[in-house]
């Protein structure tokens, strides 16, 4: 299942719409809470980010995004 998720770069600044970044994780045999879940923990294992949303994409999102140039998957 592919999430996108939405974040700021740096913690110690508010969040505004106009800096939020997007990065896509793709994970194995999960449902969609617990990929979640999971996405959000391995994102504060490994990166300083503050995390504003993560969606857990539809098959039809998911083909959309992949279609994008600019696609790139996150791997930890």
């Amino acid at each position: 299942m592919l999430f996108k998720v939405f974040y700021q770069e740096t913690k110690t600044r508010s969040p505004k719409r106009e800096t939020t970044k997007t990065l896509f994780v793709e994970l194995d045999d999960v449902t969609a809470q617990t990929g979640i879940v999971k996405t959000r923990e391995l994102l504060a294992k490994n990166t300083a980010y503050n995390v504003e949303f993560i969606d857990a994409l539809s098959k039809d999102a998911e083909e959309y995004e992949r279609e994008a140039e600019n696609f790139e998957l996150t791997q930890f």
